[in-house]
């Protein structure tokens, strides 16, 4: 019976640590307000992302000929929700295409549903 004190060491002995997903977490309502007053004209999805977190939906509109980047718009929305549950606060960022795949923030909108 020499593989119960195997096992009993063995339950004693730390889990190795697992590797885990190296992105930015979405910040609480409160600290992406703040964050959010660091937007600017110009910035890049990544940067965003940075300055943010991941996006909780995302949504690409087009209102011209696909061969025309400039008339593409792609919006990122962040969700919040409230204290009292009952109330959600977004943000929507819009990127606009200078070329394929070369996106920059053109505009934001804070909403309270």
């Amino acid at each position: 019976m020499r593989l119960a004190p195997l096992l009993v060491v063995a339950a004693l002995l730390p889990a190795p640590a697992l590797p885990q997903a190296s992105r930015p977490a979405t910040p609480g309502f409160a600290q992406a307000e703040r964050n959010a007053v660091e937007l600017k004209q110009g910035m890049t999805p990544q940067e965003v992302r940075e300055l943010l977190g991941k996006p909780r939906r995302t949504a690409l509109k087009r209102s011209g000929p696909a061969d025309a980047p400039g008339q593409s718009t792609l919006q990122w929305v962040y969700v919040w929700t409230a204290a009292s549950r009952y109330t959600q606060r977004s943000l929507s960022i819009d990127f606009s295409a200078k070329g394929a795949e070369d996106w920059t923030v053109n505009s934001w909108d804070w909403s309270i549903y």
